[in-house]
Parts: C-alpha cells; structure tokens; sequence
C-alpha cells in the first residue's frame, strides 16, 4: 500500500537522485502518481508482494514521465519552440508507455521482498523472418 504522499516524500528525498520533477508536484498529483504506480505493479507482477518502496522509486519516475515538458512528447507532440526562450525536440526513440517507466531499482526491490527473484521488463516477442 504505497499511497502516503509524506512517505513517498521521505523515501525519495533519501533514496532517488532526480527528484525535481517529484518534488514539483502538488500533493494531489503525487497521490495520483502513487495510485497509478502501485495499480501497475499490482497489475504487472500479480504474483509479487509489491513493497512500498518499489512503488515510491516507480512514482519518482513517473513524475519524470509526465512533467510539463515530457508530457506534451507522450500526446504525440515532435517538437516545440518558445521564441526566445527555448526549443523542444522530442526523440523517437524515447520511453513511450506506462510500463517502459519502471525502473530496475523498483523491479529489484520487488525481486528482493520474494526471495530475491530476478525481474524483468523484457518479454518474447515473435519475429517473421
């Protein structure tokens, strides 16, 4: 149960190196934040106890996934510019998805709270040759 904002403050405050965009966030985002990321890991790895702090270290990268800029990037947006001020140009190849925003940190913790399984994102997919 990883939906206490003054916990998730404190873990990531100690524990993530880029915290900016976490600590950027008003309370009521973070508590989206940490619903979302707890509801993924849940979702994603059923058969795991998800500890709370592998849902603090998967809401850190999140608030990295949908800050203002990144934001514009995951509704489709290439590139934007402010005269003057600044010019955006979104990669193609960056993270798209929920999913690709877990983090190894968060899936270690998971594998570590069940008998220290190795977790991983990457899945078989087919391939036609």
């Amino acid at each position: 149960m990883g939906q206490n904002v003054t916990l998730a403050d404190t873990y990531i405050n100690a524990n993530c190196i880029d915290i900016e965009d976490w600590t950027d966030c008003d309370v009521a985002k973070k508590q989206r934040i940490l619903v979302v990321a707890e509801r993924t890991l849940r979702n994603k790895f059923p058969q795991y106890k998800i500890p709370d702090a592998a849902v603090y270290e998967f809401a850190n990268e999140l608030s990295i996934a949908f800050n203002e800029t990144n934001r514009l990037q995951q509704q489709g947006v290439a590139a934007f510019s402010l005269n003057g001020v600044a010019n955006f140009t979104f990669k193609d190849w960056a993270k798209s998805g929920i999913l690709a925003w877990i983090p190894q940190s968060a899936l270690d913790i998971i594998g570590a709270e069940n008998g220290g399984v190795k977790i991983g994102l990457k899945t078989v997919k087919w391939v036609t040759m």
